[in-house]
């Protein structure tokens, strides 16, 4: 048989029970085995907008174009309908990942939160470092994850570090720098 028809993982074992064809690639983070695909309040709405704005506007849409392009004749060199297919599947595979994600979402409400006092998902944390510079940083989901706007996922190694600690609490965690330590400052659940 040819390998083309085998799925495989990187390691040439057989494709474990996580891994699915409709995992958008290699840039989507894959949830830890037995662990819970935690979301803040906010992060499940953005998912849910795109999945509605999937299956009801944009899916119908090329649905559409397609039906058309196919009534033109020769569908081997119809722009339209070769296209418009390949976008087709292309929202259909997102179209599952994100129902997927949506069903297995554990919805975490940081105004919730009974223990203010430590850090717990969906905390918004001020930390300091060893130079005296500050940063923000909030413990969200893997699908909401954005480093580079203080939005951390919490399997990251930072947010592990910062897991249950308090103000005032130094954490210790290693960085693609390097170990580095951090003292927390603030803990807010907004």
């Amino acid at each position: 048989m040819s390998k083309a028809f085998v799925r495989e993982s990187l390691a040439g074992e057989p494709a474990s029970e996580g891994e699915e064809d409709d995992e958008e690639g290699a840039g989507v983070a894959r949830l830890p085995v037995g662990t819970k695909n935690y979301m803040t309040v906010d992060g499940y709405a953005t998912l849910r907008a795109e999945f509605e704005q999937l299956v009801k506007v944009e899916r119908p849409s090329i649905v559409q174009v397609v039906s058309w392009a196919a009534g033109n004749g020769d569908r081997s060199e119809n722009g339209d309908y070769i296209y418009g297919k390949k976008r087709l599947r292309e929202i259909d595979r997102r179209i599952r990942f994100l129902s997927k994600r949506l069903d297995s979402a554990v919805v975490v409400n940081p105004a919730a939160q009974d223990n203010r006092e430590q850090v717990f998902f969906a905390a918004t944390v001020v930390v300091c470092d060893e130079e005296g510079c500050e940063a923000t940083y909030k413990i969200v989901g893997i699908d909401e994850a954005s480093p580079g706007a203080g939005l951390i996922s919490w399997i990251s190694p930072l947010a592990r570090a910062l897991l249950k600690a308090r103000e005032g609490d130094a954490v210790r965690f290693d960085s693609p720098g390097g170990a580095r330590e951090l003292e927390v400052i603030e803990i807010r659940y907004e």
